[in-house]
């Protein structure tokens, strides 16, 4: 507890102090170890994945993924787990570029099935920077949530234009309303 004076009174506060001195909390340790192991595990099926799409743009993005996103994320949580004496998960090897055309056709994965999976890796990794940013009480965790997640929603955003343009976006059942007299006559009911 920290004794801190505000004026001419002097005030008791709970982890009030400089957040890099408090406690982690095991829920944020929990979140930043989690979050760090799959960021390292995203890192090595993005770079599988660079080796079995065809597809320019999509290779432009994951590589820009790679750069922006998740090395910079793996940097930042490994530096907040080591402050803190926390042992960080290990780090598999960079994985080798490979030709495409080396991979056999049956053994490939095809452009849009690589785009559904970074696109649920990424939607998987929005909601949880907002479960560890909503648990944190430490603020530079919490604000560390906040950045990841605003970068995920910001990739995510922009795999799905490029799902767009592709034609590679199954939407789901869309609802058109249609104002039939049949609902009037059912809402008239009710």
């Amino acid at each position: 507890m920290n004794l801190i004076g505000k004026g001419s009174k002097i005030t008791m506060g709970i982890l009030s102090g400089n957040p890099q001195d408090e406690p982690l909390h095991y829920g944020e340790v929990f979140a930043l170890w989690s979050s760090l192991f799959a960021a390292k595990g995203a890192l090595d099926g993005y770079q599988v994945y660079i080796n079995h799409t065809g597809d320019k743009e999509l290779k432009a993005f994951l590589k820009q993924v790679i750069q922006s996103s998740i090395k910079p994320a793996i940097k930042d949580l490994e530096q907040v787990l080591v402050q803190n004496d926390i042992q960080i998960p290990p780090t598999p090897a960079e994985r080798p570029e490979a030709d495409l055309e080396q991979i056999p056709i049956g053994a490939r994965l095809q452009d849009a099935q690589i785009a559904y999976i970074v696109a649920a890796d990424i939607s998987a990794g929005v909601v949880a920077c907002s479960q560890g940013m909503s648990q944190s009480i430490r603020e530079d965790v919490g604000l560390l949530f906040g950045k990841l997640g605003a970068k995920k929603a910001k990739d995510g955003a922009a795999l799905l234009q490029i799902m767009k343009d592709k034609g590679w976006l199954v939407p789901p059942p869309l609802h058109h309303d249609t104002k039939s007299s049949d609902k009037q006559q059912l809402c008239k009911m009710m």
